[in-house]
């Protein structure tokens, strides 16, 4: 089990570090967009590859930023049933869906969406608005996005496998497990 909680600390270490560059994301995209909005009525001038760039920043949030709100345990979670599990019925509820319905949807959503994205980059997909920007690039964050959801889903599942097992602990606010 000490070789799979390594690939998990690995996996986690990812995720968060991809979790830090978009929270620095939100910040930028806040910031292209008041300061395109004070360009466009101060100046009466606007670019659509700036607003291009603050939706292509909003996706790249919204996809990356999901394995890293997972990894913390801030996901959105239907609590009724669960809430009524012990501990270890709570664990194995995570461990099931995790494998029989996260990974496999993550990993085919990112399998469909890859077709697109290749299709895409294929032709070198161009913005149909005047100056609008390349469209390969974020179409590559779909099947990334759902895979590093998928990944972060296995290191979930190693977690609460080895938590079963009375390896390690589960530490309940960031997932981290503990000795």
């Amino acid at each position: 089990m000490r070789p799979l909680l390594a690939v998990s600390t690995a996996i986690d270490w990812l995720n968060e570090k991809v979790g830090n560059v978009c929270n620095i994301l939100v910040l930028a995209a806040c910031m292209v967009s008041a300061v395109n909005a004070m360009i466009r009525y101060a100046f009466s001038y606007s670019s659509n590859s700036w607003l291009e760039t603050q939706w292509y920043m909003f996706a790249v949030i919204v996809m990356f930023g999901s394995s890293y709100t997972f990894k913390r345990n801030e996901h959105v979670r239907v609590e009724i049933l669960y809430l009524m599990l012990s501990e270890r019925g709570q664990l194995w509820l995570d461990l099931i869906g995790t494998l029989v319905f996260l990974v496999p949807a993550c990993l085919l959503l990112s399998y469909l969406s890859w077709a697109m994205f290749h299709n895409s980059f294929i032709i070198g997909e161009m913005s149909n608005n005047a100056g609008g920007l390349v469209r390969w690039p974020i179409k590559f964050v779909l099947p990334a996005g759902f895979f590093m959801v998928a990944l972060q889903g296995v290191s979930e599942a190693i977690k609460r496998a080895a938590a079963l097992r009375g390896e390690v602990t589960i530490d309940a606010k960031y997932e981290r497990p503990t000795q």
